[in-house]
Parts: C-alpha cells; structure tokens; sequence
C-alpha cells in the first residue's frame, strides 16, 4: 500500500456503510480478514479506504461507494491534512469553474502529468482573482504537493460534473467545518443575512475577522464589487478566498495576519465593514497600540477588545458608510467602555443595538448584540439611538425563526435609517434620545430602556391560555389509558430492524448535514418534545431525506426510549441530524406497531452503546415481535391512543408553565390584581 494513500477512521467506516460504530466493532472482533489499521492510534486506529472498501463490496455490504462519500474520505484522510486538502481541491475547482476546458486537458493523462502542468494553469485563475502574490492569502500549490491530491483532485471534479464546482466546494468545506465544530467560531448563515441587509448595498466590503467567509459571502452581489478580508488564521484567509471566488465575479482579497497589530489594509475605505470578532480578549495589542490613530472615540482598555474592533471598522469606512459588528452583551454596559459609548453616541456614531435571541450564534448561552454603526459625515442636531429586543422571537434551544427575526428587525430599522427616529413597540422597539443615554453609566442594553410588554401577554391573553388549558387537561382525562390487565408474559419469536430492513420490509435512513435554504428541519429535539419542526442546517445541495405521513423517526443520542409516527402536518420537512428514519412497507408493518415496540426500555437498552459521555442507539439492533399484520394493527391502536394521551400531557404542561409565569409577571408589575 501507498504510503501516501487515503485513510479513514472507524467512524468513516460506518458512514460508507450506512450502519453504527457498534457494527463496526463488532466486524473487526467477528471477521478475521477484516483490513488491519494503518495508522491513528490504538484507540482510535485508521484503515486504507482503498482496503476497507474493498472488503465491504467483497461481504456484500457495499455496493459502491457514494461519490460524495469517497471524495470528503480523500480529503480527510489527506497525508497533508484536511486543510490543505481543501486549499487544493478549491484551486482546483475554481479553475474548473472559470476555465472549464482546460481541466478536461490537464487531467486527461496521468497523475504525474497533471501534477506537473497544473500549477502553470492554476495561476492563471489565482493571479486575476486574487491580486499579487504578496497581497493574496491563496498562493499556487508546487507539482509534488498536488501529485499527493492527484485522486482527490480527479474525484473532487468529478463531483464538480454532478453538483457544480461551488456546490462541491460548498459540501467539503461544510462536512470539515462539521468535523471539526470546536476549531472554529461559526457566523450562522441566518445571522450573516441579517447583518448584511442591515448594511446594505456595498461596491467595496470588508472584514477584518472574515474566518470561512460567511459575512462576506452574504453581501448582495454587484457589478465590479471587491471583497476584503484578513484572518488571523492563514487557512483560514485561503479558504475564504476561494469560497468567495467560487461564488461569484467579485474581485476577492484576503490576508492573513491579526487585523488590529497588523492592518494588511490600512489605507481602504469601504462602504460597508461587517464583523463578527473574537470575544473577551485580553492580549489584543492593549500595549503596543496605545497611540494607534484608529482610537478616534477613545483607547480602549485592556478589558474591551470588542471597542477595539468597533473602532476598527470605522476606521476603515468611507464618510456615510456603515459597519455592523457582532457584541457580546457586556459590551454594551461594562463601565470601563463609558466613556467610548459615550462619544460614539454624541458623534452619531452608533445607530443601533439589537439584541439576539439566545443561541443566535456561538457562544449559545448567552444574547447576543448588533451594532450598527455609520462614519458620520457630520454630527446630528438631535441624535436618536434605535433599541430592539429580539428575544421574544426566540424558538425552543436553538431553533428559532431567522425569517421572523429578520423580517421584524429590518421593519424596524429601514423607517429609523430614513428618519433616524422610529415608532414605539412595547417590548420590542424603541428610538431614543442620545441625551437620555449619556448618564454616568452609558447603558445600551435594549432591555433596560424598553418599555415592557404586556406580561404574559396582557389579561385578554391569560384568560384564553387559562382556557385552553382547561380543555387540554379534560381531554388529557378522557385519553387516560383503562386500567392495566394483568396477563402471562408472553414470549414472541424476534426479528431486529436491520434484518427487516435488508428484507424489504422497511427503508432506513439517517438525517443530513445540509438542506435547501428555507427548509423546515425536524430536530432531534422536536422527536423529543413532540413539537413541530423547527430546525435549520447550513444551506447546501447535499441529498436530503423528506420525511412522510407513517414514517417512524428515532433520535440516536442521549439513551432516550422515544420514536415518533409522521403525522400529514409535519411531512415534507427535511430530517434533521442524529435522526434515524424507518419507512415501513404498509403491507408488511404497521407504524404505530413498529413505533411502539421500538420505544420499549428493554429494546432500547440492549441496542445501545456507550461511547464517551454519550449513548448512542444503533437502531438495526432494535428488534420486533414477528405478528401477522392484523394482530399488528391491534396494538398499533393501543399505541396511538397512548401517544395522544403523552401529546395532551405535553401541551397540558406548556399551558400550564405559561399561565404560572404570565401570572407572576403580571403580579409583580401591578398589571392583575391580586384579588
């Protein structure tokens, strides 16, 4: 075997087959021509996909390995690693994108050839895209780097024929950023959106922290636009680069190189800066910056590097242009950024703080904030500052509506941009003078200045919770299952979903990393709760499961017993991750049937896996009594009515909490009357 060939882990294994880690152990303990690792560690050994796919075909496991699957394996299983891995086939899909033909001549001979011609080719696509050698964070690979990608290159265009070259970039760069979730700060595409309307059209955008790209990505393309970006993370300016060239005709520039000790742009002057910094940094340039020009507004301390970064983007602004940052809260109250606050709000600097949801984007524990700040021409005679609390559009976790977030902040803020001044929404909204502000605290947080809402809604609004939850509560009791028989165990012959499934009897499948933009996403958190679908996943074209009327889905972590049947109102949302579907042949299963025996403790416990901190289900494991279909259909009812009686519960539970708070708030703010 090649030294330098492919490899992949256990893990990997199970995603080419379609099956759980545990069965992947199991192989390795069972088959004894099963490949021997090459590599990794004892713990964590990898194996030749070469091998490995080989031997599942040969045990009539494999048919052949997906296309998509085979390309993101090379790639992560790259001798140079993921990253340069992606840098390569992101040159290489860009060539394909912009010179078609001259990639069906390079790579119609051998690897060598192509390895030895292709860099003369990619510069002609990397020179005029992105600027000079010394100016670019993308530099032309050498012949024997790209031999090592040479079956990488070849698949990841292969791929390009079927996707697109953008597509293809798009699921690689998305299955590592998913591999790999604690490398890197995310700026969720909902989030990105949002903040590039707030700034508006833009010939000339910067960001100073641009990460992979997601900001930059979301400004409305232009004629002649140009793109700028600096990362402190070398890769990190390469890959943005690439994806945003793959994505459209701007001119792209990236650095690399930290933004506020080595400006690589010094002299731009964009129309629009967004950004979405590095939080609570305390080695941010403090003491070599002291007398830095940027510090219009005044030094920060060494405890506000977020004011440093805001003060940044201005300073890279034309006169009227616009930045819009992403804060963590403190920075819009901790007394040692006062006094800065204070002169961004007498200059008319600062236009707007909006505050998020919780689990806006990372860190998800806390709401984050919005601003949005203009260079001023000159100085308003009577500076307003819009507030706006989102928080209320919030979802269950982190799977709230970004249309509805989005839709209510832009309402808000297009009539205050013409006006400077904005009507008042209780709760939500509210312009206010900059001379109310300019207090020995310099408070921005939108919650302190808003007026509140109605609590719980108003007392209109408690008295039809209250009565909605007494009908749920008298259907909870005419649900409430007859009192249990006692009969003799019975013992039924056995049959595990995995053997029904290679039986035709039911079709599995498991949840995808991506979905259209706008999809609705069955979460593993809605099965749990028995709520709608309310999830997102990164746009991308990665094929998507659709679930349907009678389907089962089970979650897969956390050692749960739960399986839910597709009611009409929740089919055709795209399944989530960490979702296992069962579509069962109607003729052979009943789905409230299979629902049922699948949620036993038992069933559960013994398909179950412990690996690390989390259990996990493999749901071939899962076994069900083998009955004729009409016996079926009689516990499938018994099954449904319990399910209708658990959904009364739950909602019986939701009214219940909501009228309780409603009725605290409205106690404690004078709004109900205690007797």
């Amino acid at each position: 075997m090649q030294h330098n060939a492919t490899e992949v882990t256990a893990a990997g294994i199970a995603r080419l087959a379609g099956v759980g880690r545990a069965a992947v152990s199991n192989w390795r303990r069972r088959h004894a021509d099963f490949p021997k690792p090459v590599g990794g560690t004892e713990t964590s050994p990898s194996f030749a996909l070469t091998e490995v796919e080989a031997w599942l075909r040969d045990q009539g496991k494999l048919a052949e390995v997906p296309l998509r699957e085979r390309v993101w394996q090379q790639l992560a299983g790259h001798p140079e690693g993921p990253v340069t891995a992606l840098v390569h086939a992101g040159c290489v899909l860009l060539l394909i994108h912009d010179r078609p033909t001259d990639w069906l001549e390079l790579s119609a001979g051998s690897d060598e050839r192509l390895a030895a011609l292709l860099p003369a080719a990619l510069d002609q696509v990397i020179a005029p895209r992105f600027g000079p050698p010394r100016e670019r964070a993308v530099t032309t690979p050498a012949g024997p780097e790209l031999l090592t990608s040479a079956p990488l290159l070849r698949g990841a265009a292969e791929l390009a024929a079927e996707l697109g070259a953008r597509q293809t970039y798009e699921f690689l760069l998305g299955r590592h950023l998913d591999a790999n979730p604690r490398q890197y700060t995310l700026t969720p595409a909902g989030l990105a959106t949002l903040m590039a309307e707030l700034a508006g059209p833009a010939r000339t955008a910067l960001d100073p922290a641009c990460g992979t790209g997601a900001l930059l990505r979301a400004v409305a393309a232009r004629p002649g636009q140009e793109l700028f970006g600096q990362d402190s993370a070398p890769e990190l300016a390469a890959l943005s680069a690439l994806r945003l060239a793959l994505q459209g005709k701007a001119a792209v520039r990236t650095a690399a190189g930290d933004s506020l000790r080595a400006d690589a742009l010094p002299a731009l002057r964009a129309d629009v800066v967004l950004c979405h910094p590095p939080f609570n940094e305390r080695n941010w340039g403090h003491d070599e910056l002291a007398y830095d020009a940027r510090w219009e507004y005044g030094f920060p301390a060494r405890t506000e590097s977020e004011l440093a970064w805001v003060q940044h983007a201005l300073a890279h602004l034309k006169d009227g242009g616009t930045a819009v940052v992403l804060m963590p809260p403190a920075a819009a109250s901790r007394r040692s950024g006062r006094r800065i606050r204070a002169d961004l709000l007498r200059r008319g600097a600062l236009r707007a703080v909006i505050a998020l949801p919780i689990g806006a984007a990372p860190p998800y524990n806390i709401p984050l904030h919005v601003w949005v700040l203009r260079r001023p021409e000159k100085a308003p005679a009577q500076p307003e500052l819009l507030l706006v609390d989102t928080g209320a559009s919030a979802g269950e976790g982190r799977a709230f509506d970004w249309a509805a977030v989005r839709g209510a902040v832009l309402d808000v803020w297009r009539p205050f941009e013409r006006a400077g001044s904005a009507r008042e929404e209780p709760g939500f909204s509210r312009s206010v003078p900059v001379i109310e502000l300019l207090d020995d605290d310099v408070d921005l947080a939108p919650a302190r200045h808003l007026p509140p809402a109605a609590a719980g809604g108003g007392s209109e609004r408690l008295a039809s919770v209250r009565e909605d939850l007494g009908e749920t509560l008298r259907l909870a009791a005419g649900l409430t299952p007859p009192e249990a028989l006692h009969t003799p165990a019975v013992r039924w012959p056995l049959i595990t979903v995995g053997e029904l499934a290679r039986g035709g009897a039911l079709l599995l499948r498991t949840g995808g990393n991506s979905a259209p933009a706008r999809a609705r996403v069955l979460t593993d958190h809605d099965v749990l709760a028995g709520t709608a679908p309310s999830g997102s996943l990164p746009e991308g074209d990665e094929e998507t499961v659709p679930v349907e009327a009678g389907d089962v889905v089970v979650p897969v972590l956390g050692g749960g017993s739960v399986a839910r049947v597709i009611d009409a109102d929740t089919a055709g949302a795209v399944l989530g991750r960490n979702l296992t579907l069962l579509r069962p042949d109607r003729a052979a299963l009943d789905p409230w049937f299979l629902a049922g025996f699948l949620r036993g403790t038992a069933n559960n416990r013994q398909a179950s896996s412990y690996a690390s901190t989390a259990t996990r289900l493999d749901v071939r494991r899962l076994h069900l009594p083998r009955l004729p279909l009409e016996d079926q259909r009689r516990y499938g009812e018994r099954f449904r009515a319990l399910a209708e009686f658990e959904d009364a519960l739950r909602r019986a539970g939701r009214l219940g909490e909501q009228l309780v708070r409603g009725m605290y708030d409205g106690l404690t703010d004078g709004t109900v009357a205690p007797d």
